[in-house]
């Protein structure tokens, strides 16, 4: 059976670093994509100057503004966002049809057989990386492997602009020193209670039955059983069906007020509702 092949290609602080391309009197700052510093929005992005303070994504600005008092803060441009993250995917596109957007700004490749027949995962990562920056002039992180569980743990490796590698027979080597808190599927709650299990990182997590593990953690307990082994059969798909579909709205200050409250869950419902209706009835939008 043919090795899979399976590239992760994650966008560097992707929106922060369109705005500093857009506008180059950003770049080299500490740069906050999100609501006004004194707003109850949440962090979108964060430029990695504004990482230096410890601002990180889905944050309160406000404690960003504390960490960073120095750092520029701008609203999103979702639509120039999109138009950037159509031009990554055709990209992709042009090596395998086997893509996986998983946002705006990362998604898998499978290129075990590929479009141009390229024999080395490596190569079509390098190409795509270099392809990127020519045509959108923003950097990408990748991570090479044979699944999507080491592919993904492969990118976040080297990040900004780094491309990381690991063969088959590296893989329980690369895993076994990586704190379990990294691996997809584990959260910051069960990340506490591995710890207080005294499973710190890869090889802690190997060294646990299946049985130990499906005590403590139900089903999950084999998908992080086969995960500390490097097995993972999730296939790279094409087409994600979406599950689910929402809307929110973050108010300037606190409301108590239960009428008030009332009358922003009607708005909010309003826009699922408009947003359900394109997507079931999109002939009539």
């Amino acid at each position: 059976m043919e090795t899979r092949k399976i590239i992760h290609v994650d966008m560097d602080a992707f929106y922060a670093s369109v705005e500093q391309r857009d506008f180059p009197e950003y770049k080299g700052k500490p740069l906050i994509v999100g609501g006004p510093p004194n707003s109850r929005s949440v962090v979108s992005a964060a430029s990695y100057e504004a990482r230096k303070f410890g601002v990180r994504s889905a944050m309160p600005c406000s404690k960003a503004a504390q960490l960073a008092p120095q750092a520029i803060f701008v609203f999103p441009r979702f639509e120039v966002y999109k138009e950037v993250s159509k031009q990554i995917r055709e990209i992709f596109l042009e090596y395998t049809d086997l893509v996986e957007m998983l946002s705006l700004d990362e998604g898998y490749l499978d290129v075990t057989f590929n479009k141009k027949n390229i024999p080395f995962a490596v190569t079509i990562a390098k190409e795509i990386r270099t392809e990127i920056f020519k045509r959108t002039e923003l950097t990408a992180s990748a991570g090479v492997g044979n699944s999507k569980f080491i592919s993904k743990l492969a990118s976040e490796k080297n990040k900004p602009n780094g491309l990381t590698v690991v063969l088959p027979d590296d893989v329980i080597s690369f895993i076994d020193p990586l704190p379990v808190s990294s691996f997809h599927g584990v959260g910051k709650v069960t990340a506490r209670k591995m710890k207080e299990l005294g499973i710190y990182t890869g090889k802690d997590l190997r060294t646990k039955s299946i049985d130990e593990l499906v005590q403590h953690f139900g089903k999950m307990g084999i998908y992080y059983y086969k995960i500390s082994r490097g097995e993972d059969e999730r296939m790279v798909q094409s087409s994600r069906e979406r599950k689910s579909l929402g809307a929110e709205s973050t108010f300037d200050r606190d409301k108590l007020d239960y009428d008030d409250l009332l009358k922003q869950l009607k708005d909010v419902a309003v826009v699922v509702e408009r947003r359900l209706e394109k997507k079931i009835l999109p002939e009539k939008h």
